[in-house]
């Protein structure tokens, strides 16, 4: 039997039925965290505003108009993320000049990704989230295009340079 989309499980959710919100956090909150934490650098922060995506996502179902359900949700996380650094700028940069944090894990002892995440560092805030989306969190040029308000040609031009600007910082720092 053929799972239902999460469109199908989002406009039930909308529609009251709030048990189904377990299959859309088991399908997605592994996506919204990585994001997160890709863009901030910083677990405990990407834990937290994971768990209020989701919470945003209860509270505001009913705004949920059958679009892109990913499109949605990652509008949702971006918009969470600028807020809470415009909220506590006191503490942290603007997310427009937070730098790409060198993550601490296994994974990131191999030497060649580290060279990705010293290039991903060096790019700027809105090039390296677009490449962090469209790569990382496989969101298609369309669905990117709704979630930073722009047409599918300019996003998909947009990735595109962006990745000639990282692999050029990547090949010089081999």
């Amino acid at each position: 039997m053929k799972e239902p989309s999460d469109e199908i499980l989002m406009q039930k959710v909308a529609d009251g039925n709030l048990d189904l919100l377990k299959v859309l956090f088991d399908r997605h909150h592994k996506h919204i965290y990585n994001f997160l934490h890709k863009m901030s650098g910083d677990s405990m922060l990407s834990e937290d505003l994971t768990q209020d995506v989701f919470y945003k996502l209860i509270k505001y179902r009913s705004s949920y108009k059958n679009g892109s359900f990913k499109s949605w949700l990652f509008t949702i996380a971006r918009n969470n993320l600028k807020t809470h650094f415009t909220r506590n700028h006191q503490t942290h940069e603007s997310i427009d000049v937070l730098e790409y944090k060198q993550l601490e894990s296994q994974e990131n002892m191999h030497e060649d990704y580290s060279h990705l995440q010293n290039a991903l560092n060096k790019l700027d805030a809105t090039d390296r989230e677009l490449v962090i989306l469209n790569r990382f969190q496989e969101i298609k040029y369309e669905e990117l295009a709704e979630i930073i308000g722009s047409t599918s040609g300019a996003v998909k031009t947009r990735v595109c340079r962006a990745l000639k600007k990282l692999k050029t910082i990547y090949l010089e720092n081999i």
